[in-house]
């Protein structure tokens, strides 16, 4: 790796937390507000955005399954020609950036040209979900290990990447992140993995925002429960014992329920 030369910029990649502005760390407002260019995901909020200089390039790089608008390539050829400008550039990115953000590629590159990067953690969509939804991850008496998946791998698009099927019956919770789109298949093959249909099954779209929305369910009966919530990405799904507690700990809908309640009276 080349040591950074004094007249280049220097890219931080910060994670913006799982989708509500205010979830974002001191450490990734900072570096946010002194930005000279801020590069930026779907999930990203547009009030969070205006936290940036008024006068900093925003470019939208954002990419949901199947309606990719930048290529990867191309993102990384914007981190390095906007800091090989001398200028300081903030990757946004949702979640944590190095769970499932390909926050690793992206500082690899700056590594690869020279050009001095930090990374800023941030709060992941699954932690959100464990926080809004009320779905502890783990629990002593329920779940002593959790796995973090992700349905949408190297592969085109057109089917659920798998690969990680082997794992569920190990782990007492199963995270299965961008696996909206094939919430069915995913369950059968869980269910063929050995999983009883009766397992529960939370899913969860856009956590910590304000059309938060979960479907509780079982295997079998999880995508059906979907369909008729009308529930659609950014989804995660969360598969285990632990699911079941958010009828009980989700103080964030009850929160909106009640305010909608006193609004109404």
């Amino acid at each position: 790796m080349k040591e950074p030369e004094n007249h280049l910029g220097k890219v931080f990649i910060v994670g913006a937390g799982p989708g509500a502005e205010d979830l974002i760390t001191l450490r990734g407002l900072q570096v946010l507000q002194m930005a000279d260019v801020v590069l930026y995901d779907a999930l990203v909020s547009a009030r969070l955005l205006d936290r940036s200089p008024a006068g900093a390039e925003r470019i939208f790089v954002g990419k949901r399954c199947g309606k990719h608008s930048v290529k990867q390539e191309e993102i990384n050829r914007l981190i390095v020609s906007r800091s090989l400008q001398g200028k300081t550039v903030v990757r946004l990115k949702g979640g944590d950036p190095m769970i499932f953000g390909r926050g690793g590629e992206e500082a690899l590159t700056c590594a690869d040209a020279g050009i001095d990067f930090e990374i800023v953690p941030g709060i992941s969509a699954a932690l959100g979900v464990a926080g809004y939804a009320g779905i502890p991850l783990t629990h002593r008496d329920v779940s002593s290990s959790v796995a973090f998946v992700t349905a949408h791998g190297a592969r085109s698009g057109s089917s659920p990447d798998l690969d990680w099927i082997g794992v569920a019956g190990r782990v007492d919770t199963l995270v299965i992140f961008m696996g909206a789109a094939w919430l069915g298949e995913i369950a059968d093959a869980l269910m063929g993995a050995g999983l009883p249909e009766t397992k529960p099954v939370a899913a969860v779209a856009n956590a910590t925002c304000e059309n938060q929305a979960t479907a509780l369910a079982t295997l079998g009966t999880i995508a059906a429960e979907v369909k008729r919530n009308g529930l659609i990405a950014p989804m995660l799904i969360v598969v285990g014992d632990v699911a079941l507690l958010c009828e009980k700990l989700d103080w964030f809908d009850r929160r909106r329920l009640s305010a909608c309640s006193t609004v109404c009276a």
